[in-house]
């Protein structure tokens, strides 16, 4: 499949914006992570939900890393529940007002916060919103695959050592990293075409039934946070994918290889171009947050035709 393809397909699912639209159509996006020792995990992720166009962006954390979080920026809505005594209710109240969930950036691997977010995950389920796993969330997956297994509205996106050890739960066996490709497909496949992006110097993402990679331009910094603002983007195009399906859109590449493996890709290709173009700027000492201030250059760049506005 040529890259033109899958871009085009992205762009179909882009809303534009419109003089018309009210807070939250473009996306309510919730984030469940931020503990003590990690707070800047979920920030960047969920900043970066708005910086691609989400309208709203949530972030649930413990309440010892809320005013932290809070400090970072005004435009975050922060909940200081994920550690209290009725968690899983607590966050189920707000559930059915999020149209997509990143659940993993800066957890943290507490086993009371894990048993609360698999609660969680159930509950999501049960109201079908699409869901990014991340980080310690697929931590959690690894030692319980069950709680994802069959569900289609969900994307994984570990990195190599998080594949390894999720590929050998569900598997049994060591993955074959001389073919990457027929790993991350069966891994897919294995867990009832959940769709995986398994990230590396190419991002491989297969939802069990195709599978692309993505290998555009990056840079060879490696710096913190970086798969912060992958999951935070893939939340939006996650959203945004769903809704061209229920939209009806037409497009043949989306049809073809489905919203979640599109989402998948954009995320990806966008974070390698924010990544490009921070580090032509700052070298060696790119950050995150320096990705973070080429996320519209990097949109504009990659699906500018869809940006514009209209009456």
């Amino acid at each position: 499949m040529a890259a033109s393809a899958m871009v085009n397909a992205v762009k179909s699912v882009i809303p534009q914006l419109s003089y018309n639209s009210y807070k939250g159509q473009a996306g309510r996006i919730g984030v469940i992570g931020g503990s003590k020792d990690y707070t800047g995990a979920p920030y960047f992720a969920a900043i970066s939900v708005l910086k691609v166009g989400g309208d709203l962006s949530h972030v649930v954390c413990t309440s010892d890393s809320a005013a932290i979080i809070k400090s970072y920026s005004p435009e975050l809505i922060v909940h200081p529940i994920l550690d209290s005594e009725n968690a899983v209710a607590d966050i189920s109240e707000w559930l059915p007002r999020f149209h997509s969930l990143v659940i993993g950036p800066g957890l943290g691997r507490d086993s009371k916060t894990l048993d609360t977010v698999k609660g969680v995950i159930a509950k999501a389920r049960d109201l079908d919103i699409p869901m990014v796993i991340d980080a310690d969330g697929v931590f959690l997956l690894s030692e319980q695959p069950d709680i994802i297994k069959g569900y289609k509205q969900a994307v994984l996106t570990p990195n190599a050592v998080e594949f390894n050890r999720l590929y050998t739960s569900v598997i049994g066996t060591d993955a074959d990293n001389s073919n990457l490709q027929e790993s991350t497909k069966r891994l897919s496949a294995a867990l009832g075409n959940v769709t995986i992006v398994r990230k590396g110097p190419s991002d491989i993402i297969s939802g069990g039934n195709n599978v692309i990679e993505c290998s555009s331009r990056g840079s060879p910094r490696r710096c913190g946070g970086q798969g912060d603002l992958l999951a935070g983007s893939l939340g939006v195009f996650l959203y945004w994918g769903m809704m061209a399906m229920q939209k009806n859109i037409k497009e043949p590449t989306l049809l073809s290889y489905g919203p979640t493996v599109c989402a998948a890709y954009a995320a990806c290709l966008l974070t390698r171009e924010c990544n490009a173009l921070a580090f032509t700027k700052c070298g060696r000492s790119m950050t995150t947050s320096d990705m973070i201030e080429r996320i519209y250059a990097g949109m504009e760049g990659l699906y500018g035709d869809r940006e514009k506005s209209t009456t």
